[in-house]
């Protein structure tokens, strides 16, 4: 039997955003299809019937797969299937999942899963705010307990008004992209991209942002009430209070006594760990059969060391470490660390340290992409690790992490906006930053040391990048924006408010939050406190090196830019790519050819460059008047000596042109493959080119040796040869080329 399909509208900005169910998926636990006009995203949302025994976490997983199929195209990959989650799959899903996950049950271990495909994309409308939409629908309208819905939209500003859910071509003209998810009355989750937005203007972004977001919420409002199914009933695992009390009583005095001392990070969590086992030992000894489990003795532990450490926050300004909310962890930085890398940037926050390398390469080493996003290929590329050893840990590695994807992202988006355009610096930038330490905050740590290794390389970036990471410690109307949170205070608090910026205003956000929900006064004292935190921090790296370098490292590539005509492009390129491989080959450089003539040469020394440079010219240049060549004597006659003066390119000198005094025989001057100087004193409308080497002896002006030209003997029927074809060497000719060129220092 066909089913019933149900279809809801709203209209959200400009747009119409349509909610289907019924059609797909009818065994799933909910399942709906997003549509803004010829984009379609599929979300699919399913719950377990039991919960899972022995662990301690919510079991939610969020997983979004970009089907090509959707933009009609096949995949580029070998197998022409799609394999592993590509980085913008990965960073859709994180950004779903976010929002989600603080609303539901405490204690749940029922395992959730949200399964999200592209089944349309009209390469107008971006697929990943929807995702967020479709997922929030889907499970709203399931059997799955939570506390949604969840709204979220796209914020852009162009020409200085937003725009909700800009489609790819108004972001290109839009100096924000702000993503946000709430609920009606708060705000969720945060993911931005600004080109220095200043802190007040990005406060009125997140309100608007949160008010437009309101219809989604009352239409998955409406459909949960026509359809939504009966919601299951969990059994949650909840903490025993009467246990919490009896810890709590035991820990209280020896927690407070354990944080005044101020410990390093490890030394804490080993006291800490020391205390836990005392605990576990005197309430829960092995074998004794009256004796509380002892996971619950360990996790009544930890909610006792979450009231002590919240409370010494709220009550008196008291922080693990000893600092105050609104200050920052002792800093200090370096650059050069690497002889060999082209840049290098060390970054150090209390115990958090980052160390970030840069290499520069040409543009042909820019990534390319194979997604639903109109972006074909990226020139600026940012990776992040976080080894084991940087928490003095030990596990396997296995490849990049989602979460190290996400904060590889987030760094490359702080930085991004003060990258010079490819028309200014003609490179390729990968920055890989390397955890070599963490307390909290690497990502942001990251940013910092981006910079650094930036500047050391000397790329002239726009202006410096800073990233601060805020949290927030909320018990009913008491609350507290911490400044340059640690490891314990992002674990036992309530937000997470990653802040980059330059000193004229904020390139990246991105906002997790544990509890139900931030109001716009909280995120806009925040976003005030990180900003005072960012310039703190960009004094420091300032006072390490205070601009970026005059000039690249010694190993980095030096890049020039050649333009020539169009036209040309295949006498560069020869026949099956035999000219330029001959060329790099014998320069030890790499020539990288743009369609529209533009041509890199990349070298790590300038003569290799200039031997490059002078090759390309000599294939591509057009004689001039007035230039002057030396070139290779190809023929004699009585009246003259024709002069190969670029490749293929012959002109003619005449006999009274070639010395200062009378010459009575060409050969008594020069013979077939000597080199003589010469300059162009006319070219003649079917391209005979008139040499005179008379003109480069005496010094003469272009219009003096066209005089004297002119008054000399031309012989009956001696023309000159306006070009013939095949190659010459073009490696030794100087002079006055008409092509530009620009070496990048």
């Amino acid at each position: 039997m066909k089913p019933v399909v149900k279809r809801y509208t709203t209209t959200v900005g400009s747009h119409e955003i349509a909610i289907e169910t019924g059609r797909l998926a009818a065994q799933a636990g909910g399942a709906v299809t997003v549509h803004l006009n010829d984009t379609v995203i599929f979300a699919a949302a399913t719950m377990s019937p039991t919960a899972r025994e022995g662990i301690d976490f919510f079991p939610l997983s969020v997983e979004y797969e970009e089907r090509l199929y959707a933009g009609g195209r096949i995949p580029g990959s070998f197998f022409r299937r799609e394999g592993r989650p590509g980085t913008e799959a990965i960073l859709t899903a994180r950004l779903t999942d976010r929002p989600l996950r603080p609303l539901f049950p405490k204690g749940m271990r029922n395992d959730v899963q949200v399964i999200m495909y592209s089944l349309s994309s009209d390469g107008e409308n971006p697929i990943d705010i929807l995702a967020i939409n479709a997922a929030s629908a889907a499970i709203m309208i399931s059997d799955i307990p939570w506390g949604g819905p969840v709204g979220a939209v796209r914020v852009g500003r162009v020409n200085g008004e937003f725009v909700i859910n800009p489609t790819f071509q108004e972001l290109e003209a839009s100096d924000l992209d702000l993503r946000i998810a709430g609920t009606r009355d708060a705000i969720l989750m945060v993911e931005c991209g600004a080109n220095e937005i200043p802190e007040d203007v990005m406060a009125a972004a997140l309100e608007f942002g949160h008010k437009s977001l309101l219809p989604l919420i009352e239409l998955q409002e409406k459909m949960a009430a026509e359809i939504g199914k009966p919601k299951n009933v969990p059994i949650l695992i909840l903490p025993d209070e009467s246990l919490q009390q009896k810890v709590f009583g035991m820990t209280q005095a020896k927690l407070n006594d354990l944080f005044d001392k101020q410990l390093p990070k490890l030394d804490l969590y080993s006291a800490m760990d020391a205390m836990l086992a005392e605990v576990v030992a005197e309430l829960a000894p092995e074998g004794a059969a009256d004796a509380p489990n002892q996971e619950a003795v360990k996790n009544a532990f930890h909610d006792a060391e979450q009231r002590v450490v919240r409370e010494r926050i709220l009550s008196q300004d008291k922080r693990p470490d000893g600092r105050t909310p609104t200050e920052l962890r002792d800093i200090w930085c370096e650059v050069d660390l690497s002889p060999r890398v082209h840049g290098s940037g060390l970054f150090t926050r209390g115990e958090t340290q980052v160390l970030t390398l840069a290499t520069l390469g040409t543009l042909r080493e820019a990534q390319e992409l194979d997604t639903l996003n109109p972006q074909e290929s990226k020139r600026y590329m940012h990776h992040y690790n976080f080894p084991p050893f940087s928490v003095g840990e030990v596990r396997p590695m296995r490849g990049q992490s989602r979460r190290e994807v996400g904060h590889g992202a987030l760094a490359e988006r702080a930085l991004e906006p003060v990258i010079p355009p490819e028309s200014e610096f003609p490179y390729s930038l990968r920055l890989v930053s390397e955890v070599m330490a963490s307390n909290g905050s690497t990502s942001m740590a990251s940013v910092c040391g981006s910079t650094l290794a930036l500047m050391d390389t000397g790329v002239p970036i726009k202006a410096p990048v800073a990233g601060i990471a805020m949290g927030l410690i909320k018990e009913g109307d008491r609350y507290k924006v911490l400044t340059d949170i640690q490891g314990i205070e992002d674990h036992l608090g309530d937000m997470d408010f990653k802040v980059a910026g330059t000193a004229a205003g904020i390139t990246a956000l991105q906002m997790d939050i544990k509890i139900g929900g931030l109001s716009s006064a909280i995120m806009a004292e925040a976003l005030a406190q990180a900003k005072k935190a960012r310039l703190d921090i960009l004094d420091i790296m300032l006072s390490v090196i205070p601009a970026p370098r005059p000039e690249l490292k010694s190993h980095a590539p030096r890049i020039t830019t050649v333009l020539i005509p169009v036209d040309k492009i295949g006498a560069i390129i020869g026949p099956g790519g035999k000219t330029i491989r001959a060329i790099q080959e014998e320069t030890d450089t790499r020539i990288d050819v743009e369609e529209d003539g533009t041509v890199y040469i990349a070298a790590t020394n300038g003569e290799s460059a200039r031997m490059a440079r002078d090759r390309v010219r000599a294939l591509t240049e057009e004689a001039e008047i007035g230039n002057i060549y030396t070139g290779r004597v190809v023929r004699t006659t009585d009246f003259g000596a024709f002069v190969e003066i670029l490749p293929g390119v012959d002109g003619m000198v005449h006999i009274s042109q070639l010395d200062s005094t009378r010459v009575n025989r060409v050969e008594d001057v020069c013979t077939v493959g000597d080199e003589i100087t010469v300059m162009v004193v006319d070219i003649d409308p079917a391209g005979k080119i008139r040499l005179s080497r008379q003109a480069v002896l005496e010094g003469w002006t272009v219009e003096e040796a066209q005089e004297r030209d002119r008054g000399g003997k031309r012989p009956a029927g001696g023309g000159d040869r306006g070009g013939r074809p095949g190659g010459g060497r073009g490696d030794d000719r100087r002079g006055g080329g008409n092509r530009g060129s620009r070496d990048r220092r």
